[in-house]
């Protein structure tokens, strides 16, 4: 059965017919619209391209947002004005077949663990490491969701009590700290510090400001300014991760989003803080660290793939 997978992003729709194997078959993107209605309207006009004026066997939606836990209403999405939409509800009335609902970062780990850098392993945590930190956690072959399906916020765990505010409302959540918007912070930091900062101070007085492009290409010639940065935020990871060990053992930690095409630099570091963190070590199994391999498909090959399996599980 081939599936088709819908990414609801920020600032685009992607969308794709994925086989069984997670391979893509055809692929279609739109601009995301501002308007929720027109937002929709665009959602069915793709379906229905990719479908090929057929009925489709099976939909999946990727979005940012809390999700319920029969993968049907949005309870809450950031960057989109739901509150408790009915979103499968609404597709499947006007699009036929099966739709199903998903968390983006839930539908970026299946696809790594069915298809990408999770293979071979039963127990896995993602973290995206974007804007913010998104979490995926599969247990025993199944993604976990939560009782409400809402789990796996790993953003959003606490690791500095009192820390930096975060938009979610506390403060010291993972997010503040392991983020594209976190390393830019502490880039900017050791760029006021001066010494191995020239560089960053360099770069922010001819452009007027750090931002991902320019940390990022410092960070590909090994600037030491960049890299320390870049290590500060890893050790976060790595902190974080060990924690996570304590309580969901996984096999391995895979990590994506825009940060991590620093490949072994962020790696390292993270390796590093969780062996020092990492309780009974020695007398326990240590995970591995890897980088996602899907990159910017992932949300829609996650997608399709859970949409299928929610088709197959309840034929």
């Amino acid at each position: 059965m081939h599936a088709i997978g819908i990414d609801i992003g920020g600032t685009k729709i992607a969308g794709a017919v994925v086989d069984e194997l997670g391979g893509i078959v055809r692929s279609a993107r739109v601009p995301t619209p501002t308007d929720t209605t027109a937002l929709e309207d665009a959602v069915v006009a793709m379906i229905g391209e990719l479908a090929g004026g057929e009925r489709p066997e099976a939909v999946g939606v990727a979005a940012a947002g809390f999700i319920d836990a029969a993968q049907s209403t949005v309870y809450y999405a950031p960057n989109i004005d739901w509150r408790n939409e009915p979103f499968r509800e609404k597709l499947e009335a006007r699009v036929g077949g099966t739709v199903v609902v998903e968390n983006d970062a839930n539908a970026a780990g299946w696809a790594e663990f069915r298809f990408g850098a999770g293979r071979m392993v039963s127990d896995m945590v993602m973290l995206t490491i974007g804007t913010g930190v998104g979490g995926a956690i599969v247990a025993n072959d199944r993604l976990f969701r939560g009782g409400f399906g809402a789990g796996a916020e790993l953003g959003h765990i606490r690791i500095v009590p009192g820390g930096v505010a975060c938009g979610c409302g506390q403060h010291g959540c993972l997010e503040q700290y392991g983020s594209g918007r976190a390393l830019l912070r502490m880039a900017n930091e050791i760029a006021d510090a001066g010494g191995i900062g020239q560089n960053l101070a360099r770069a922010r007085e001819e452009h007027g400001a750090l931002d991902g492009t320019i940390v990022g290409g410092l960070i590909a010639t090994e600037d030491p300014g960049a890299v320390a940065a870049l290590r500060q935020l890893g050790r976060w990871l790595g902190e974080a991760s060990a924690s996570l060990s304590a309580v969901l053992d996984p096999q391995r930690f895979v990590f994506g989003g825009g940060v991590a095409v620093a490949g072994e630099l962020l790696l390292a570091p993270i390796r590093e803080a969780y062996v020092e963190h990492l309780p009974a070590r020695g007398y326990h199994p240590e995970p591995d660290f890897v980088i996602a391999e899907l990159v910017n498909d992932a949300g829609v090959v996650g997608a399709a793939d859970l949409a299928r399996v929610w088709v197959e599980e309840h034929a």
